[in-house]
C-alpha cells in the first residue's frame, strides 16, 4: 500500500529550464529525510508543461538517488485519456512504480465519462494506478458512487482526495478495498483525514519540511494523537504561506529560500511576489528551517 508522507516533487528550474542537478539533490535529501514515496510531475511539478522528453528525464533523475529505497508514484494523468495512456505507458518503460492519475480537468466529464476514462486507464496500465480527486483544480468530482466501481480492480490502489471535505473522506474510505490507499491531497487536512482513516498524505509542505511532516505521521501511527497534533498545529503557517499564491509557486521559492533550488517556474505561473516571499521566510524561520539569509 502507498502510504506514510509523500512528497509531490516541484521541479527545479533555472528561468524555464530544468535543473536536473538540483532535481537529483532535492531527492536525495528527501530520502535522507525518511520521506515515504515521491511524487514525479504531479501538480506541484508543472505537469502540464513538461515535454514528453522532460518527463522521462525527470523520472531517471528521481530513480537514481530514489535507488528503490522508497516508491516512485509518477503524474499521467492529462485532459485527454489517449495521452494519459501514452504517458502511463512511458511511465512503466521507465521505471516508476505507481501511477497518480487527475480526474480530466477542463472538458468536464460526467460520472459516466469518468468511469470509462478510469477504466480504460486501469485497463491498460501496468502499474498501480491511484486517482486523484481534487475538483477546485478540474471542476469534474469523481463521486464515491463511480468510485465503487473501480475499487475492484486489481491495479487500483487508493486515491489522493483534495476535496478538503472529511464528510467525503469519510464515504470515500468505506468504498476503499483493504489495501487501498486514501491519502490527503492538501497538507491543511493531512491530520484530519488521518482521523477519518485516511493512510497518509501526498505533500507540497514536504518539499522543505520532510523530516516534520515524517514525525507528524509517526506520532499519528504510533497512537500520540496530542503529539500529532501540536505538530499539525506548529506546521500550520507553513501549510498556510504555501499556498497564498497558486501552488508550485510559493514551494519553489520557499525551495530557494533554503538553497535547494534556483528561481525558476515555467510560464503562464509567476515567481511569487515579496510579500509572499517575506510570509514563506517567516514560516520556515519559526519552524528552524532558515538560516540568517532574508526572505528575497
Amino acid at each position: 500500500m502507498l502510504k506514510g508522507v509523500l512528497t509531490a516533487l516541484a521541479t527545479p528550474m533555472d528561468g524555464e529550464a530544468l535543473d536536473l542537478a538540483a532535481f537529483e539533490k532535492l531527492v536525495a535529501w528527501q530520502v535522507e529525510c525518511g520521506i515515504h514515496g515521491l511524487v514525479v510531475a504531479g501538480t506541484t511539478g508543472e505537469a502540464p508543461t513538461l515535454t514528453a522528453d522532460e518527463r522521462r528525464a525527470l523520472l531517471a533523475a528521481a530513480r537514481r538517488p530514489a535507488g528503490g529505497r522508497v516508491p516512485i508514484v509518477m503524474g499521467v494523468g492529462s485532459n485527454s485519456t489517449r495521452t494519459t495512456l501514452e504517458q502511463a505507458a512511458a511511465a512503466a518503460d521507465g521505471g516508476a512504480d505507481a501511477l497518480l492519475v487527475v480526474v480530466p480537468y477542463y472538458n468536464k466529464p460526467t460520472q459516466d465519462g469518468l468511469l470509462r476514462h478510469f477504466s480504460a486507464v486501469l485497463e491498460a496500465a501496468r502499474l498501480p494506478v491511484l486517482a486523484y480527486n481534487v475538483p477546485g483544480r478540474t471542476v469534474s468530482d469523481l463521486l464515491p458512487a463511480t468510485l465503487a466501481q473501480l475499487v475492484g480492480h486489481p491495479r487500483f490502489a487508493g486515491i489522493k482526495e483534495a476535496t478538503g471535505n472529511m464528510e467525503r473522506a469519510l464515504d470515500v474510505g468505506t468504498v476503499l478495498r483493504e489495501g487501498q490507499a486514501l491519502l490527503s491531497g492538501d497538507d491543511g487536512t493531512f491530520l484530519p483525514l488521518l482521523a477519518c482513516g485516511g493512510h497518509g498524505v501526498i505533500s507540497v509542505a514536504s518539499n522543505v519540511a520532510p523530516r516534520e511532516l515524517v514525525s507528524l505521521q509517526a506520532a499519528w501511527d504510533a497512537g500520540r494523537p496530542a503529539e500529532a497534533l501540536a505538530r499539525a498545529r506548529k506546521l500550520a503557517p507553513l501549510c498556510k504561506a504555501l499556498f497564498v499564491e497558486t501552488n508550485p509557486g510559493p514551494v519553489k521559492a520557499a525551495l530557494a529560500l533554503l538553497g535547494r533550488a534556483p528561481v525558476g517556474i515555467r510560464s503562464p505561473l509567476a515567481w511569487p511576489a515579496a510579500a509572499t516571499r517575506e510570509r514563506l521566510g517567516a514560516a520556515l524561520g519559526a519552524l528552524g528551517l532558515l538560516g540568517s539569509g532574508g526572505a528575497g
